[in-house]
């Protein structure tokens, strides 16, 4: 049995490993000693966005030409022994981003000579997606607990104080005291802006009177359109709206969902400081039942050491900003079963809302 065993052993093994190079769910490169790339996993071309014939027997340099060295996923050290295990590496093509837990190690002959090496990574996008999800949940509830328990306490201070100095003011205009009343507009402006920081507090806080209804993403994206094309104007920026007929219907509410799309265009344009387009994309995918809207800008993108945070509470990139306005529609779209991501490669950032069709 022992001897049978071992004289169909080699052609098992090579039927085992074209096997599963082609249908294992995980990516996996085959790299020789000269760092050509020897053999790529269909799982692998799809994370990596290349095409396996334009790839095979190519330089690993030339394989990933377009990414600067220091973020390639291979690096040539590979080959001098610097090996990985469970190495956590983030990989963006053309049209998604992705977290990937990475593996790699050399690939030696009976002789104890390095003949090559092979990197095997798992598309683990999802599970970090839902441990960052879990994460800011609980940051942006015990805020919203906070807020909820003391927004009384700060706006009714605010009321007095906004009272005396408008009363103030009007004196100060009667007066021809223009230099007084410049100072008191502007306490009053940064009155206003704290009741809105209050204000967006209070939205962090579950949303109580949440109504579920089957709604046309469609209408609900042309009835925020005419704001979004008045924000657009201010700032140089032409529209384009890619619509699908007959979108199928989704069960959410209506009035929050406006206040995403609102407040996602609303970044995008001002992303967009020398102009350009913002392109709203409809979007259905019937094999996992869900409509999605992508929101792409043409700005500078968002760096890849920043775009882990941008959900994060307080976190902003503007001079005026409050960090609290993605966090809001990420609970939002959240609450109603849908996903928020993200991608961004330096020409421009995509946002993209997923909602599940109604049933």
């Amino acid at each position: 049995m022992q001897d049978a065993y071992q004289a169909g052993g080699p052609s098992l093994l090579q039927q085992f490993a074209g096997t599963f190079i082609k249908d294992v769910n995980l990516g996996v490169l085959l790299i020789d000693h000269n760092f050509l790339l020897v053999d790529i996993s269909d799982t692998a071309c799809r994370i990596l966005g290349v095409d396996k014939d334009a790839v095979i027997n190519r330089s690993m340099d030339d394989v990933f030409c377009m990414v600067p060295k220091e973020h390639r996923l291979v690096q040539r050290t590979l080959l001098d022994g610097v090996e990985a295990r469970n190495q956590a590496a983030s990989w963006t093509n053309d049209s998604a981003r992705f977290e990937l837990l990475m593996d790699s190690s050399l690939l030696r002959n009976e002789a104890g000579e390095i003949v090559g090496a092979y990197v095997i990574f798992k598309d683990v996008t999802n599970i970090r997606s839902l441990e960052q999800q879990v994460q800011r949940s609980d940051r942006l509830a015990m805020i919203g607990q906070i807020a909820a328990g003391t927004a009384h306490e700060i706006r009714n201070p605010l009321t007095s104080i906004k009272g005396f100095l408008q009363v103030l003011n009007r004196q100060f205009v009667t007066m021809g005291m223009e230099k007084e009343q410049g100072y008191t507009e502007l306490m009053l402006s940064e009155i206003d802006r704290i009741n809105e920081l209050v204000n967006e507090f209070l939205l962090l806080s579950k949303p109580k009177h949440v109504s579920f209804d089957r709604i046309d993403l469609s209408s609900v994206l042309r009835e925020v359109l005419p704001i979004i094309n008045n924000q657009a104007t201010l700032h140089n920026v032409t529209i384009c709206y890619q619509s699908v007929y007959r979108l199928p219907l989704v069960i959410a509410d209506q009035a929050l969902l406006k206040q995403v799309f609102i407040n996602l265009c609303k970044n995008g344009i001002e992303a967009m400081v020398a102009g350009g387009t913002l392109t709203i994309i409809e979007r259905v995918s019937f094999t996992d039942n869900k409509v999605h809207i992508d929101i792409h800008d043409a700005g500078p993108g968002i760096p890849a050491f920043l775009i882990d945070k941008i959900f994060d509470p307080f976190f902003t990139t503007k001079e005026t900003g409050t960090g609290l306005g993605l966090s809001v529609c990420q609970r939002i779209v959240h609450d109603l079963g849908g996903q928020i991501r993200v991608s961004s490669k330096g020409f421009g950032t995509t946002f993209t809302v997923t909602i599940p069709i109604a049933r």
